[in-house]
């Protein structure tokens, strides 16, 4: 009976260390609040749209970004300008100007960073943001 309890007590161990290690990227990685893509639903044509993208460092390295670059000249961009050390949080924040936008539009905005968890394995991280713009909202 002790050598059972024994080995489930190892496997319960070893299973805690694998999740907490799960947790944590070798060098530096984002972990966007609410994913990677913001949907502004539909919105009114004229006023700038915004959304901040909140990012937790899971890596164990701080990340630098470099630079951010929106795929067009409607999108305002702001960054955290200093490293964002592991386990701490930073931001992209996105300013859409809506009176350029007509109907359905889907835009990406590209962080470029030291970050090992870049889906395209390139080093750039894309972030994207769609909605739906109109002259007139019912109930806005």
């Amino acid at each position: 009976m002790k050598k059972v309890l024994i080995a489930l007590f190892c496997l319960l161990i070893g299973a805690g260390a694998q999740h907490v290690n799960a947790q944590t990227v070798n060098g530096a990685a984002f972990k966007f609040e609410g994913g990677d893509t913001y949907d502004f639903g539909v919105i009114k044509r004229g006023p700038g749209a915004e959304h901040t993208f909140t990012f937790t460092n899971i890596g164990n390295q701080p990340i630098i970004v470099q630079d951010v670059t929106p795929s067009c000249g409607c999108t305002n961009v702001d960054w955290s300008k200093n490293p964002v050390l592991p386990g701490q949080k930073g931001f992209v924040k996105l300013t859409l100007k809506t009176e350029e936008q007509h109907g359905i539009f889907n835009k990406e905005v590209y962080i470029k960073s030291n970050a090992t968890n870049n889906p395209h394995g390139d080093k750039r991280y894309t972030i994207y943001i769609k909605g739906d713009a109109k002259d007139e909202v019912p109930g806005k």
